[in-house]
């Protein structure tokens, strides 16, 4: 039945769709628990333009993490990994051999954390006495003294049963005894004196530059020990491991474990098959030093790919054009940039200070 509509119907029809777009619109109103809970919002295309080309890279880390699974699992199918980790027992060295579970090497001799829980202890005390030096005001340092002393005086007595050589033994006594004799020195004037607390310090270095060294012998002839069995066992394939070990800023100079693993690498292995790894704890898992360090190796086909130079990767993207600014901004302040020498990529340099000059760089330079 197709006829016209009368002008009345028309008007009604037109009334109809107005509200029903406006219901459309709308949605109808809102239910009572919505209150104060949903408002009207409002964008503008350049919002909503900057959110989307924003989102690529948000989305860019979802495609990262699952392209990185995968050659995770490429590399280490194809090259035996070491990694060492640090940790309060001396550390952690974990092979991973192509096809098969990880290995986790012996820990360091428990020798190595007596000796070192030795040498902390002292430590502990000055922290517990400095904040309060020369200040006959303040007792609250006694009673976490007083606590400390206890725990002191029961490893003293029980020294005769742990289990070391008795030159590291009598050395160990004589730290803790006179542990011992500065707390209760302390406690029985009630006040810290800054003379004092000097006297102890110089009393209990030249013992605790004893420990230091023992603990630092037993850790890297273990360590060694273990790298000259799993050298010996992979053989030929010892030329295509890759290594790490982990380290924060107090630690990265010197680093025992990176040191020690550096003997058996030949140099052009550092920062390429041997990387030393910053962290901003001294602990980090097994399971992140493997996504770390696959990183870095896969990430040096993108510099390959897009500029012919697998190593660019390894570096900040943007340093070097944020360096030619640095020096161009200064230059407009009349000034000269401070900045070391460009590096070369694929620089083998020691992932540490390097350059020599005077001063002591050992306990043993320090008298």
């Amino acid at each position: 039945m197709n006829r016209l509509l009368s002008p009345l119907a028309a008007g009604l029809l037109a009334a109809g769709l107005a509200a029903g777009s406006a219901s459309a619109q709308t949605g109808g109103a809102l239910p009572s628990y919505l209150n104060g809970l949903v408002a009207p919002t409002t964008s503008t295309p350049a919002a909503n333009a900057t959110r989307d080309v924003l989102q690529l890279n948000v989305s860019m880390f979802a495609l990262y993490d699952a392209a990185a699974r995968i050659f995770q699992a490429n590399i280490m199918a194809n090259h035996p990994m070491i990694l060492a980790l640090f940790s309060g027992a001396g550390g952690r060295m974990i092979l991973y051999r192509p096809g098969k579970p990880p290995e986790e090497a012996p820990s360091v001799p428990i020798v190595y954390q007596l000796l070192k829980s030795t040498g902390h202890s002292t430590m502990a005390i000055s922290e517990v006495v400095l904040p309060f030096v020369n200040n006959a005001n303040d007792k609250s340092w006694m009673a976490p003294l007083l606590a400390y002393r206890t725990q002191m005086k029961s490893a003293v007595d029980g020294l005769k049963d742990v289990p070391m050589q008795d030159d590291w033994r009598s050395q160990i006594r004589e730290i803790l005894s006179n542990n011992v004799a500065f707390m209760d020195d302390c406690l029985a004037k009630g006040v810290i004196a800054m003379d004092a607390v000097e006297a102890f310090a110089k009393k209990q270095a030249p013992h605790i530059k004893v420990i230091v060294n023992a603990a630092a012998s037993t850790q890297v002839k273990h360590w060694m020990e273990v790298l000259d069995g799993w050298k010996a066992s992979l053989g030929d394939d010892w030329n295509k491991v890759y290594a790490a070990a982990n380290t924060i800023y107090v630690a990265r100079q010197n680093n025992v474990l990176f040191s020690t693993l550096a003997q058996y690498f030949p140099p052009e292995a550092i920062n390429d098959r041997l990387l030393l790894i910053e962290t901003i704890s001294f602990t980090t898992t097994p399971q992140d030093m493997l996504t770390s360090l696959t990183r870095i190796i896969s990430d040096r086909a993108v510099g390959g790919l897009f500029f012919g130079q697998d190593r660019l990767m390894d570096f900040e993207l943007m340093g070097g054009d944020a360096r030619k600014t640095i020096v161009s901004e200064m230059q407009k302040r009349g000034k000269q940039a401070f900045l070391p020498p460009w590096v070369p990529f694929g620089s083998h340099q020691w992932p540490a200070l390097i350059t020599p000059g005077p001063g002591p760089t050992s306990l043993d330079d320090l008298k």
